[in-house]
This record gives structure tokens, C-alpha cells and sequence, in this order.
């Protein structure tokens, strides 16, 4: 049963997480009413599950909430819901001032699989990579054409994960601006950090008497510094080829390099395609795209289970800085496609894999399969870490995550829908802290209600 539900995350639509039924990417003047109800069984227990979405956008500005939460058979609030202050921030699912890869892009709220330049840093970063430790962040991306920069900010709820990278076209403020291809060269400058307390942990004790952990060896906020430039080969209407390297340093750990190309191309609306071919080369103590899209579940970890024959425990502490140090110098390659087919069929898909560690797979793929005006929806979404083999691609466990969804419409603002989700849970420790994350599986077969509207009339689409 897993590896089916983990193949049907590579053939159908992906969608990025529990909250994001649609994309933002309303028209101006539309809105969009989403709720509903449901039954869903969490790790086996039966709750009452209630959902409310609606989107609305005035020209570039959109907005979209999201108030959902579970009760069980007595009638009461699952404690995950609303246990914490983030909770309640993340009502509001987003605010925006326009679209990804437009000249002004500011987001904030709910910030799913951010890249900050070419993604040696950070790659389709998640910051609610958990329902149940869902996060309102900010994103402010700025391009002026010759120069620009890229910004986020994971958390306002505590202190988390900061990015940003300025970018400039050097040569277009000399004559040499003018020289093709040559003209065109830009130049970046990144720096992203953690300042969880957690973040720089690489040993410790857990106390199960006390039910404390105290750091043996903690590094302090894991701080990343990147240099990159990238050369337009060609630019033309239907076309277009980048040559790209990067140099990134993790301060108290290592280094490494990296030299790929990018392809686009534009078939006039009819198809359109992307190529990203990366190789790199990482030196010891160095992890390429150290932010992640399960980075908020590896940050880090405790196995608070106990043999009751000690009091102490520090072998079931477990640390993204951790596996720094034992991170050994490596060469390796990364992929990434997209394709687009008539706006109908969209797909895209990453993966990468180093030469000598079996154990260094990382698979994520989105895909759309279905014109959002069909009767039919299906959607799904699926990350993968650590990957070995074939087999262990499609095997659901604590290195995976899963949405599906799988329903039909017999009329046109009426849903029924089976929804499926392998996701994680939060384990929290005397004080309410969060220390680790387990896999948690949801099911849930639910009636929803979309009513789109335009604020302009008043009346439907």
C-alpha cells in the first residue's frame, strides 16, 4: 500500500501542502470561497474535520486564510490545532504583492519550497514541512533588471531560518554593457542562517528524569556565505541558456563548488520546458542546499524512548549540524526538468544523487495532470531524503512526505474528495517544546464547498 500511494505521488498532481488546494494565482478582481467538512482518521482516531479557505485578490495583491481544525467523538479540539501561538498566525495562509519572478514579490505567511538563487544554499525550502507547527514567514523578492535581491524569513512566531542574495549585472554600468553575451554576466552574494537554539547542536545529554536536554558541542547559529556567477549563452524569444557556478563556505564546517547549465524554452504557449544540469563537488563537512524542503523535521531531534536502565541518553540525539561533521568530501549530480504542455499537462521534477554515498538520493516532484476546470481532482505531492535504491524510493517513512487527493465534482461548486497524507507530527517535551517529529498518517474523505466570485459585480465567474 505505500508504494502505490508513493507512485501515485510521481504520476499525479502535486500539490505542495494540506492547506494549498489552489495556487494563488487568482486573476485580479477574483476571489474564491473554499470550505467544508470531513471525517479524518489521525494515526487511527476517528475526528470531525472542519476547513474554511477563501482567497480573494485585488489587482496584485492576494490574500487567503485558512481556518481548519479537528474533534474527536467527545467533542473535543484536537490539542495540535491551536496549542501555540504560531497556530493562530497561521490563519492567515499568505498575503502577496505579486507573482514569483516578477519585478516585486512579497509574501507573507505560509512560505512553500523557496530556492534563494541557484539553490546551493537553500532549495525549495519549506517552512511548514508539519500541519501541526505551521509557520507565518516572509518572503521579498525585488528585480530592477541589472541588479536585485532575494529575501526570506522563516518564522515570526521564533527565531528561525534567514536568506538573502543580492544579484547585479556589473558590466551594464560601463561601456562594456553593451558586448554580447559578455554584457549580460551577473554576479551574486548570498548568506542565509539559523538562529534556532536548536540549529548548531551536533552532541548532548537528555535527561528522561527531567525530561531536559543539555548541548555537549553546540556550534550556535549555523551561518552559510555563497559567491556565484552566471553567463547568458543565449537569450532569444524561444530560447534561452545559462552557464552557472557557485562557491559556498558553512562556517565551523566546510565548503564546496558547483557548475551547471540552465535551458528554457518557450514554444509560444504551445510547450514550454526547463533543464537544470548541476555537478558538484563537496568538500568534507559540507552539504549542498543545506535548507531543504524537510529541513524544519531534521534541524533537530530526540528519541525520547527509554530502556529504563539509564538516566541519560545521547545516542538518540540526532542533528542536521550533526551530520556536518560527518559529511565526507564527495563529487555528485543534480537534475531538474519542467515541462509544460498546452497549460493542460505540467510537470516538474529534481533529484540528486553524490558518487560514492548510497544513502545521498533527494526526489521531489510536482506535477499537473488536470485543467482546474475539469470535474475530476486529483492531486498529490511527494518529498523523499536519503534515498538508497529504486525500491526505497517509493517506501513511506520518517524520510517522506505525501499528499494525495483523489475526488470527483457533480456539480460545479460541490466537491467530494478521498484525501490521503503521510505527514509528521510533533513530539514536545515537559515545557510544550517541540524535540522531535514522527510520521503521522491521515485519511479523510470530505464535502467541499468552492464558490469562485468577482469582487468587481459581485457575482460568480
Amino acid at each position: 500500500m505505500k508504494k502505490l500511494l508513493g507512485l501515485l505521488a510521481v504520476l499525479l498532481f502535486v500539490s505542495h501542502s494540506y492547506s494549498q488546494v489552489y495556487n494563488q494565482n487568482l486573476n485580479p478582481n477574483e476571489g474564491l470561497l473554499y470550505g467544508g467538512l470531513g471525517l479524518n482518521w489521525i494515526d487511527g482516531q476517528l475526528y470531525y474535520s472542519f476547513h474554511m479557505m477563501p482567497e480573494i485578490a485585488f489587482s496584485k495583491i492576494g490574500v487567503g486564510l485558512d481556518l481548519s481544525f479537528d474533534v474527536n467523538s467527545s467533542g473535543k479540539l484536537r490539542h495540535e490545532n491551536f496549542n501555540e501561538f504560531s497556530d493562530y498566525l497561521s490563519i492567515i495562509r499568505y498575503v502577496r504583492y505579486g507573482q514569483k519572478d516578477e519585478p516585486v514579490y512579497i509574501k507573507l505567511g505560509a512560505l512553500d519550497y523557496y530556492t534563494l538563487g541557484y539553490g546551493n544554499i537553500m532549495y525549495l525550502y519549506n517552512n511548514c514541512a508539519s500541519y501541526d507547527t505551521r509557520k507565518d514567514g516572509l518572503i521579498c523578492d525585488l528585480d530592477f533588471g541589472d541588479f536585485g535581491f532575494e529575501s526570506i524569513y522563516s518564522s515570526f512566531g521564533e527565531a528561525g531560518v534567514v536568506g538573502v542574495r543580492g544579484h547585479v549585472k556589473p558590466l551594464k554600468f560601463t561601456t562594456a554593457g553593451d558586448i554580447p553575451i559578455i554584457g549580460n554576466i551577473e554576479a551574486g552574494v548570498s548568506f542565509a542562517s539559523d538562529f534556532n537554539d536548536k540549529a548548531g547542536v551536533v552532541s548532548g545529554l537528555y535527561d528522561h528524569d527531567a525530561k531536559k536536554f543539555n548541548a555537549t558541542d553546540d556550534k550556535g547559529s549555523i551561518n552559510i556565505y555563497s559567491f556565484d556567477v552566471g553567463l547568458p549563452l543565449l537569450t532569444s524569444k524561444y530560447l534561452g541558456i545559462k552557464l552557472y557556478a557557485d562557491y559556498t563556505k558553512i562556517a565551523n564546517f566546510g565548503d564546496g563548488e558547483a557548475a551547471g547549465l540552465l535551458f528554457n524554452v518557450n514554444g509560444l504557449g504551445l510547450f514550454n520546458g526547463s533543464l537544470k544540469f548541476e555537478r558538484r563537488f563537496n568538500n568534507d563537512k559540507y552539504i549542498a542546499g543545506y535548507f531543504n524542503s524537510l529541513y524544519e523535521t531534521e534541524r533537530f531531534s530526540i528519541d525520547t524512548t527509554n530502556d529504563n536502565t539509564t538516566r541519560y541518553t545521547s545516542n538518540n540525539i540526532k542533528s542536521k549540524a550533526a551530520t556536518l561533521n560527518s559529511a565526507h568530501g564527495d563529487k555528485g549530480y543534480y537534475g531538474e526538468l519542467g515541462i509544460n504542455v498546452l497549460g493542460f499537462f505540467n510537470i516538474v521534477g529534481s533529484y540528486q544523487r553524490l558518487d560514492k554515498d548510497p544513502n545521498s538520493g533527494i526526489l521531489h516532484i510536482t506535477t499537473d495532470v488536470l485543467p482546474k476546470e475539469s470535474s475530476a481532482v486529483v492531486r498529490a505531492g511527494y518529498d523523499k531524503r536519503n534515498i538508497k535504491d529504486e525500491k526505497d524510493l517509493f517506501t513511506l517513512d520518517d524520510r517522506s512526505y505525501l499528499y494525495a487527493e483523489v475526488g470527483y465534482k457533480p456539480m460545479p461548486y460541490l466537491l467530494i474528495s478521498m484525501l490521503y497524507n503521510w505527514t509528521f507530527t510533533p513530539v514536545r517535551d515537559a515545557d510544550d517544546n517541540v524535540i522531535d517529529f514522527k510520521s503521522q498518517k491521515k485519511i479523510e474523505p470530505r464535502i467541499s464547498f468552492i464558490y469562485p466570485f468577482n469582487t468587481n459585480s459581485g457575482g460568480t465567474n
